[in-house]
C-alpha cells in the first residue's frame, strides 16, 4: 500500500503507461479453451504457469502495467465448482501470485530494464455480471439489491486488496449502482489504489443507459482513485469518451477498448471488426486527446501490445 498513486511514476518519467491486453485473448491465441463459466479463471485452478507465461508474454511486448486473471474469479463461482471457501482464497491470491512472479522474473534480467520503469500488477475485479457469465455485464441488469452486490463484492475485494498487488484495477463497470459499490470498498480500504474503468454503448452512455460522465464525477470526488476511464468498448466511441473525461476531471485517463469485434453470447464468437492497423492508429489519437494509460481489452493481444508501445514511446 502507498501514499502516492501508483501510476504516477509511470507517468511522470515516460508521460504514457502502456497497459497489457485481453488475457483471455492471449491464452485462446496459445490455444487453450476458455468456454467455461470461470472464463480466463478456469486456469487458476487447472494450468496456472499458462497464466504466468501470457504475463510474461505482455512484459515482453512493453507493458507497463499487467493485470491479474481474477476478472472473473469470485468466490461463489469457485464455490459452484465444488471448491471449499479456504480453496477459493487460496486461488485468489494465487491471482496475483502469478502476475507478480511473472514482473518480478522480467524485471530480474538486466536486458528488461533499458528504458523501462518496474512494471506494475493490477489485481482485476469484474463486475457482478462476468460472475453470472450471463452476458449482463454489458447491460447492468441485475436482479440484486444494493446490499447483495455490495456483499458480493466485498469479500473478494479484502482478499484481492490483502495481496502484493500495486493497485486493483475494477473494470468493465456498467452501471453507476456498481461503481457506487466499489467506491464504498476503496474508501473502506485506506492506503489503496484502485482505477474505473466502464464499459459504455456508445459515446455517451454507459452500458446501463446512465450517462458516463456522471460515473466520472463520482469516481473525481472519491479517495484513492488512480484513473478512471472505458475499457471493453467499441473503438469508435474512445474519442468522444476521453474528451467527456478530460471535462470533468482532473485524474489520470485510462483507454483499453477492444478491437471493435463483437461478441455474440449466443454463439460465443466474435464477428466482423476493424483492423489492427486502424486500432493502433486510433490509439495515437487517443494519446493526443488525453488518454495516459492505453492498452488493449478483448481481441487485442502482445503483438498489438508492442506496436503500441513502439508508436507512442519510440524511444524506449
Amino acid at each position: 500500500m502507498t501514499t502516492s498513486n501508483p501510476l504516477s511514476e509511470i507517468i511522470e518519467r515516460q508521460g504514457r503507461v502502456i497497459l497489457d491486453g485481453g488475457l483471455a485473448t492471449a491464452l485462446e491465441e496459445r490455444g487453450h479453451d476458455l468456454n467455461d463459466p470461470l472464463w480466463s479463471a478456469r486456469l487458476l485452478i487447472e494450468e496456472p504457469e499458462a497464466i504466468r507465461r501470457v504475463h510474461t508474454d505482455y512484459l515482453e511486448a512493453g507493458a507497463d502495467c499487467i493485470t491479474t486473471s481474477s476478472y472473473q474469479a469470485s468466490l461463489q463461482g469457485f464455490s459452484a465448482r465444488g471448491l471449499g471457501e479456504t480453496e477459493g482464497y487460496t486461488i485468489l491470491r494465487l491471482s496475483t501470485e502469478l502476475a507478480v512472479e511473472a514482473r518480478d522474473s522480467f524485471w530480474r534480467l538486466p536486458s528488461n530494464r533499458r528504458g523501462r520503469i518496474r512494471p506494475l500488477v493490477a489485481a482485476s475485479i469484474g463486475p457482478f455480471g462476468a460472475h453470472l457469465a450471463d452476458g449482463s455485464e454489458y447491460t447492468g441488469a441485475y436482479s440484486i439489491d444494493d446490499d447483495a452486490l455490495h456483499e458480493f463484492h466485498q469479500e473478494r475485494w479484502r482478499v484481492l486488496a490483502e495481496t502484493s498487488a500495486d493497485l486493483l484495477a475494477c473494470e468493465t463497470l456498467p452501471s453507476l449502482r456498481e461503481t457506487r459499490v466499489l467506491l464504498q470498498l476503496l474508501k473502506e480500504t485506506p492506503g489503496r489504489w484502485a482505477w474505473l474503468s466502464f464499459s459504455c454503448r456508445n459515446g455517451n452512455l454507459l452500458s446501463d443507459g446512465t450517462p458516463f460522465v456522471d460515473a466520472v464525477r463520482a469516481c473525481t470526488s472519491a479517495p484513492g482513485v488512480a484513473a478512471v476511464g472505458v475499457n471493453c468498448t467499441a473503438p469508435r466511441f474512445i474519442s468522444s469518451l476521453i474528451e467527456q473525461t478530460r471535462g470533468a476531471t482532473d485524474l489520470p485517463i485510462i483507454v483499453y477498448p477492444n478491437s471493435g469485434e463483437v461478441y455474440d453470447p449466443v454463439a460465443k464468437c466474435w464477428r466482423s471488426g476493424g483492423q489492427v492497423d486502424d486500432w493502433v492508429n486510433d490509439a495515437d489519437g487517443w494519446s493526443d486527446l488525453g488518454a495516459t494509460a492505453l492498452g488493449g481489452c478483448c481481441r487485442v493481444g502482445p503483438s498489438t501490445i508492442a506496436e503500441l508501445r513502439r508508436r507512442l514511446l519510440p524511444a524506449t
